[in-house]
């Protein structure tokens, strides 16, 4: 019979150690004050999953499809449980006394937990891993007892270029989690993604639904390279396991020595009364905590990529400066090709990083940014530093490069450098911390533009050659924070297919996507809401002297979900276009503090953002960010029928309000928000506080 062996609260989450008196452990998370759970008539899902070649492979048809559930797990019994600092330590031992030893360790942020597992192998002989979880927990709901037909619902994010974020919803059932009738399969549901872009396919997050209780658990991972996350179900609970991606799924195995250990990333894990918002801004509380603010507010930014799109110089850049001067703006970044050449552009010369003095800076980089400086702004400046493109001159030195099975791997349009070689960092340190800190650059933009794929040459198999290559590229980025201590780090993978914990905890925020003039970057802003810090997504806006008054109100009011970030043809606005431009500036720098330091709740109607077209979207959005005594209500209408869009602010009133002209009507009637658009693809936002 399972038992309650330990259990501790803070921040609003009990966590419980389940035992099956067979010293088996496993971890259960509710919210505080969660009455009638039952943990009887369930297997326990062990705090840590994982494989040892050679061991016995899992069975009920699962051989294949999981390497959860193995002879490796089973063996594994509660040994001791001590407090170490803030975290909760518990170690399993193995049964027949070999010396293998797993460490979970659990520590409490806010109104979520971190687990990381260790392996000791104490053996006196080496062994390989095949799979190791960073977190498990399950027993999943103990709320409901029985089958639970119809009440467990699963969540996952789908990303891909351009539409990142899109969260699905299915039911147990409809993905094929329903228990089997003699108890004797294991169903599997299974995420993840292979290779150097973490966020390509899906977030690595997954929720679970306790629809009849109003319960939510919510877990992701802080993954740089491939990684996998799966829902199980054997009997009548459900459980969730996640960390890098299994020899199975992403050709990983990782030979501990005897006497040595090895530590998983970590996942954090959350359970919320309330719904999906709810989950999320409980599990961003890690976030929160693991990322203290390194800027005292969030800026306002011009990158110039989309006004030159790959062909900055000197004489454009003071074109940029004379528009933007003594607007408010605080950094101006010189985007990718100040180093390209006549013959093959910018794309296939990445990696040389030679300023191009021939044709676009004469004077050198750093004439742009001293002028950039002297205009009361801090230059930026653009690198993708992991990788070379095919006509550069090291793309010709193997020895640098990655390689999987002997040859170097070349998707045609990048090479990629072995971050692991003390030649790579030396020449990295040359070309662009010393680059950076020699021109006076406050602001750097680290891009990444392709993907290695399962792994490469150089460990004991391709998978852990690419997490140790992934490990390196941190590292490198954690030098350059050393070395430049005050510089402002940007995170970028072809827009955001790397906007996990791994790297926001490592740089100061993020591009949000490569949508940069769609409609539906509100869509796409807003679904970020509950899987990154707005603080850190970075929202582009860009701008044409041809767009309409509205249409620039719209791409402007897209930023308050995020960090406002201008590019386009600036210098071709005419004065009533710079009037609703610095009108919006203006209303960003009253309410950013609530984007910084607040909680969003998303609504939408007419469309749900979930499953339907972006590219033809219908009816509207609402996010509305509060901070407990002032809210920002960021609202947009879509296409088709034109309607009042009504949310709930509670007791607050309107401090201001950002419209253009008449395309919106504004209005607040016991605590409801009420704002008539008349016109699609419009755009307003309220700012209000709370009645005295």
């Amino acid at each position: 019979m399972n038992s309650i062996y330990s259990e501790y609260e803070c921040g609003g989450l009990a966590v419980r150690y389940i035992t099956d008196g067979d010293g088996r452990v496993g971890l259960s998370v509710l919210p505080c004050g969660c009455c009638g759970a039952s943990y009887d008539g369930r297997a326990i899902e062990p705090l840590a999953e994982l494989y040892i070649r050679g061991d016995v492979l899992p069975t009920g048809y699962a051989n294949g499809a999981t390497m959860c559930g193995s002879g490796s797990t089973d063996r594994m019994r509660l040994s001791r449980q001590y407090r170490d600092g803030e975290a909760i330590v518990t170690e399993l031992s193995d049964c027949m006394g070999t010396g293998r030893l797993i460490r979970h360790r659990l520590r409490f942020l806010g109104r979520a937990v971190e687990v990381v597992t260790e392996f000791v192998n104490g053996t006196g002989e080496d062994l390989t891993l095949e799979m190791i979880s960073s977190g498990a927990f399950g027993m999943l709901s103990p709320l409901v007892k029985g089958e639970q037909q119809r009440t467990l619902g699963i969540v996952t994010a789908r990303s891909h270029w351009s539409s990142e974020g899109r969260l699905t919803f299915d039911t147990a059932e409809s993905l094929d989690l329903e228990v089997s009738w003699q108890r004797s399969g294991v169903r599997v549901y299974k995420i993840g993604q292979t290779g150097s872009m973490p966020v390509r396919g899906y977030f690595p997050f997954m929720a679970v639904c306790d629809r009849e209780n109003g319960v939510i658990w919510a877990a992701s991972l802080s993954a740089a390279a491939s990684w996998q996350m799966e829902a199980r179900r054997r009997d009548t609970g459900l459980s969730v396991s996640g960390g890098i991606a299994d020899y199975d799924f992403g050709h990983w195995a990782k030979t501990v020595f005897s006497g040595e250990s090895f530590r998983t990333p970590p996942m954090y894990i959350t359970a919320a009364k309330g719904d999906i918002d709810d989950a999320c801004d409980a599990l961003l509380d890690a976030e929160r905590i693991k990322m203290p603010h390194r800027l005292a507010e969030l800026p306002v930014m011009f990158n110039e990529y989309c006004t030159t799109w790959g062909n900055p110089s000197f004489e454009n850049i003071k074109k940029i400066i004379g528009a933007l001067k003594g607007r408010g703006f605080e950094y101006l970044v010189i985007d990718a090709g100040w180093f390209r050449d006549a013959e093959h552009g910018w794309w296939d010369t990445v990696g040389g990083w030679n300023v191009n003095t021939d044709e676009l800076f004469p004077e050198g980089i750093a004439a742009a940014a001293d002028a950039i400086r002297n205009a009361d702004m801090v230059p930026g400046l653009w690198f993708e530093p992991e990788v070379c493109g095919s006509a550069s001159e090291l793309s010709k030195n193997e020895n640098m490069l990655l390689k999987r099975n002997g040859q170097v791997i070349d998707t045609g349009s990048r090479k990629f450098l072995d971050m692991r070689k003390p030649s790579v960092r030396q020449y990295l340190r040359e070309k662009v911390i010393l680059m950076l800190r020699e021109n006076g650059f406050g602001y750097v933009k680290m891009d990444y533009n392709d993907c290695v794929g399962i792994g490469c040459d150089g460990a004991e198999s391709l998978g852990e050659g690419l997490r140790q290559n992934m490990e390196a590229s941190l590292d490198f980025y954690r030098e350059l924070r050393e070395t430049c201590p005050k510089i402002v780090m940007e995170a970028c993978a072809s827009g955001g297919h790397r906007l996990t914990p791994a790297f926001l905890e490592e740089f100061d925020m993020a591009s949000f996507s490569d949508a940069h003039e769609c409609e539906y970057i509100p869509v796409i802003a807003a679904n970020l809401h509950r899987l990154m810090l707005p603080s850190q997504s970075q929202i582009w806006a860009v701008l044409h002297g041809s767009d309409s008054l509205r249409r620039i109100h719209y791409s402007m009011v897209n930023t308050f979900l995020g960090v406002m970030c201008l590019s386009g043809d600036i210098y071709t606005l005419g004065d009533d276009a710079w009037r609703v431009v610095d009108d919006d500036i203006a209303f960003y720098k009253r309410v950013c503090h609530i984007i910084k330091d607040g909680s969003s709740r998303i609504y939408r109607g007419g469309v749900t953002a979930e499953d339907d077209a972006y590219r033809d979207l219908k009816g509207w959005q609402a996010v509305v960010r509060t901070n407990g005594k002032e809210t920002l209500a960021v609202f947009h209408m879509f296409g088709g029928e034109l309607r009042p869009v009504s949310v709930p602010v509670g007791d607050m009133g309107i401090d201001d309000v950002c419209v253009l002209g008449d395309t919106a009507k504004v209005s607040l009637s016991d605590g409801i928000l009420t704002v008539t658009f008349t016109e699609n693809f419009s755009a307003a936002a309220v700012y209000l506080k709370k009645k005295e």
